[in-house]
């Protein structure tokens, strides 16, 4: 098999289209949610209007901000565009929320590679560690938490924060679903119950119908280049949770005494909204192209995670090559049908945050937005592509298939 005909594709659409109806159900409770809060909060045109400076009397920003946190099903929301991206978002959380001498303990193992300065994993003198604060990290077992160090752990040392990631990131282990996480809280509440959880959620708005404060974690954070900025946000991220916990981080981001009162919008308010109302389909798009696409390439005999009848609890798609070749050519094809820059080849570089080089697809309106569709992966074995995102299915399957094409041509 060197080649991809209508009769394989029609056979992956057959073999998907269960999964590609879940997506749709998916899609249309999102729908609603959005809507009921644009309706609840009763946003007009007059929102749409930014301020400037101090951004004293925001009502658009506060709406956002209540809207956010209606959808998200928290206490309350921090909406901004201050927020440069997701890890900076994490930052000014983990900066908000701990002191000198506390711990932060990380129950997923190593966090994503841009957090190891943050943390002091690598040595920076602005780092968490710098300011006296401790951390640790419990890996998983076979994708799931290893609840007798948790245990052990908790019942022999102080902790401030717990800390899970829901995405995998640059590893090979999957994704949290909303079941582990649910289970976990319960267990650590169970143990220590003052301890704040706080969940990296990026990648995983909307991939499932209850998000992680339902079941009981204290605050979450996730980037609008992502999820929820529907393809349309140019920057920003979101904090959501426990109001007392998400006041704390927006003193952190603004000025202590006024927090979330503060931040001018400078016309961003239209963006964030409009990206919102779109994200439910937005993020159903990305969703279908990685069920077809872990279909497609597992009929090709490459090794994917997760597979397309498994459950997608965010937008990541790991595909493993062991080969760097491949990985190489596999990104280039996702570039090549990409909007943006389509006629530029990726090559393997050096980026700030990471250890190791990294190639990366992202021919995007909005620079790294991984949501509209990109593909990037670190040089190092066993060679991993991260393929996520796509506006739309249509756009995603015509990339995918170009990409495969090239992978299969050397075959």
């Amino acid at each position: 098999m060197n080649k991809i005909t209508n009769d394989i594709i029609s056979k992956i659409d057959c073999k998907i289209k269960d999964k590609i109806e879940e997506v749709d159900k998916l899609e249309e409770h999102y729908s609603k949610l959005v809507l009921e809060a644009f309706n609840k909060f009763k946003v007009n045109e007059s929102d749409f209007s930014g301020t400037t400076g101090y951004g004293y009397n925001d009502y658009g920003r506060n709406k956002i901000d209540n809207i956010f946190a209606y959808v998200l099903g928290s206490e309350k929301a921090l909406v901004r565009s201050q927020f440069i991206s997701g890890t900076h978002a994490l930052t000014v959380t983990l900066f908000g929320l701990l002191r000198p001498n506390d711990t932060l303990l990380s129950i997923t193992g190593k966090p994503y590679d841009t957090l190891d300065e943050v943390i002091g994993i690598t040595p920076n003198a602005s780092s968490l560690k710098s300011f006296g604060i401790k951390y640790e990290q419990i890996d998983l077992i076979n994708d799931d938490f290893d609840y007798e160090k948790i245990k052990e752990y908790l019942k022999s040392n102080p902790c401030k924060v717990i800390e899970i990631q829901r995405s995998k990131g640059y590893s090979t282990r999957k994704s949290l679903d909303i079941d582990l996480i649910k289970k976990v809280v319960s267990f650590i509440k169970e143990i220590k119950k003052n301890v704040i959880i706080m969940v990296d959620n990026c990648y995983s708005e909307m991939t499932e119908f209850i998000t992680p404060t339902m079941v009981g974690c204290d605050i979450m954070v996730g980037s609008l280049i992502k999820n929820l900025g529907g393809g349309i946000a140019p920057n920003g991220a979101y904090v959501a949770g426990r109001s007392d916990l998400v006041e704390l981080v927006a003193e952190r981001l603004t000025v202590p005494g006024q927090g979330s009162e503060v931040g001018p919008t400078l016309g961003m308010n239209k963006l964030i909204l409009e990206g919102l109302y779109m994200a439910p389909s937005v993020v159903a798009s990305s969703l279908k192209t990685n069920i077809f696409a872990s279909a497609l390439l597992e009929e090709f005999g490459y090794n994917v995670s997760p597979k397309y009848n498994e459950k997608h609890p965010d937008i990541v798609l790991n595909i493993t090559f062991n080969d760097k070749d491949k990985l190489i050519k596999f990104v280039e094809g996702i570039q090549e049908k990409s909007a943006i820059d389509s006629y530029i080849r990726p090559i393997p570089t050096d980026m700030p945050g990471y250890n190791d080089q990294i190639i990366m697809a992202s021919g995007s309106f909005t620079q790294g937005s991984s949501i509209e569709i990109s593909c990037d992966g670190p040089i190092r074995e066993p060679y991993i592509a991260y393929f996520q995102g796509s506006l739309t299915y249509k756009y995603g399957r015509i990339a995918v298939l170009n990409a495969i094409e090239r992978i299969i041509d050397e075959n």
